[in-house]
């Protein structure tokens, strides 16, 4: 059973402009993957944020819609939700794993993504995790992607351009070039 520690929490950001995030669940194992929701809901609602629910058959399927989500879709951020508890083969291991793996290589590549995946021994440590009034891992995955969301505006290109732009030398006509 995981113990109950304190951990600092970081205040959550805040956004000047609208906030669209999609939430890709898991639903195999439904009471989990419903506590998962209910958590991450109830983070976005006290934010604000505007968001959609998708369902995939499974947890090898969450990155794989959020790919898919990101190249095709208009979202700022993305919410994987699912629970993959041990069995007696290795299969376990090959869907923690390469879920885990693909949700990182989708972050690496700028892909705003709260992990709210568990990875887990038996239904009761999931309980305990996806508790929303407990530990609540699927609100925590939603506090993530609005973390990497509020970052990834703080970086991002203003003006889209790459240190310089045509100036039009008050005139109108493009002239000179002014340093960005």
């Amino acid at each position: 059973m995981a113990r109950a520690e304190k951990h600092r929490v970081l205040p959550s950001p805040e956004f000047d402009g609208p906030v669209r995030i999609l939430i890709v669940v898991a639903p195999f194992y439904s009471a989990i993957a419903d506590e998962l929701l209910k958590g991450a809901s109830n983070v976005l609602d006290g934010a604000g944020v505007t968001y959609e629910i998708v369902n995939v058959p499974g947890a090898l399927e969450v990155p794989q819609a959020i790919a898919i989500a990101h190249g095709l879709g208009d979202f700022d951020g993305y919410v994987a939700l699912g629970c993959v508890v041990r069995g007696e083969t290795t299969h376990y291991e090959t869907v923690c794993n390469d879920s885990s793996r693909a949700l990182a290589m989708l972050g690496l590549q700028g892909c705003c993504v709260g992990n709210g995946i568990l990875t887990v021994e038996d239904l009761g440590q999931a309980e305990v995790r996806a508790d929303a009034f407990g530990q609540d891992k699927g609100g925590d995955a939603a506090k993530a992607a609005l973390h990497l969301i509020a970052l990834a505006r703080k970086w991002g290109k203003r003006d889209g351009g790459v240190g310089f732009r045509l100036g039009d030398g008050g005139d109108g006509a493009l002239g000179g070039i002014e340093t960005g």
